[in-house]
């Protein structure tokens, strides 16, 4: 039996990976575990990635943003390529360090303004510059994650060293990237670098205008860009 294992964005939590990615499991007979994000945000989720495997389990590993560079790297560790079935990426966030990537300045500034002007007055700020249902999701998860080490996560997420394109040419798996062409802090070109470095993989673009208010459509073109690397 596989187990799918998902992990959530900078600043969301396995509450929205369960909505993304948690009908296209349920449909292949699956039911995805979703970690939530600690203070000690890759090693934590890297370890229970492992106990997992350490159970005999097989796992397909992705997530959203960070979510999906942690993922990448676990399946990318030689010791893990025969426990992995594949990796499901949506909105690759950067290869290689985070210099000059939009996703990892925006968790530095969101990290610094609850710092500064704390949690209420970070999320206003946020509100205000947000498509309403961007506003929503992130008001609930902030709020939620906000006593179990959002800052640290959050800053652990903008100085994460995703896989680099050449590490990404020796992948043994399948991997299936979602991107979306309209948004800007998660550029399509980085997903489709990833598509282009790994030996097997697949792309499907989906607008952000699409799976915002309707989070599974994202889920669903991973999974189904993911089906397509398997057949290659």
């Amino acid at each position: 039996m596989t187990t799918v294992i998902v992990m959530p964005g900078t600043g969301s939590d396995a509450d929205f990976v369960a909505r993304v990615f948690g009908p296209a499991a349920r449909a292949a007979g699956l039911e995805p575990t979703c970690l939530e994000p600690t203070a000690d945000l890759v090693p934590d989720y890297l370890s229970r990635i492992d106990a997992h495997v350490a159970r005999g389990e097989r796992v397909v590993v992705g997530g959203v943003s960070i979510g999906a560079a942690v993922a990448l790297r676990w399946a990318l560790d030689e010791r893990n390529a025969d426990h992995c079935d594949g990796v499901l990426a949506a909105l690759p966030p950067w290869s290689g360090a985070p210099d000059g990537s939009i996703a990892a300045a925006s968790a530095r500034l969101t990290a610094d303004g609850l710092d500064r002007d704390g949690l209420d007055a970070t999320i206003d700020a946020m509100v205000a510059t947000s498509p309403d249902w961007l506003g929503a999701e992130l008001s609930r998860s902030w709020r939620s994650l906000h006593g179990r080490g959002l800052v640290d996560q959050l800053r652990a997420a903008s100085t994460f060293t995703a896989p680099t394109l050449a590490d990404i040419a020796g992948l043994r798996v399948p991997l299936g990237v979602a991107v979306a062409p309209d948004d800007p802090l998660h550029p399509a070109s980085v997903g489709r670098a990833w598509v282009d470095a790994a030996p097997r993989a697949a792309l499907v673009e989906t607008p952000l205008s699409a799976f915002g208010p309707d989070e599974r459509r994202l889920g669903d073109a991973c999974w189904s860009a993911w089906l397509r690397a398997c057949a290659r």
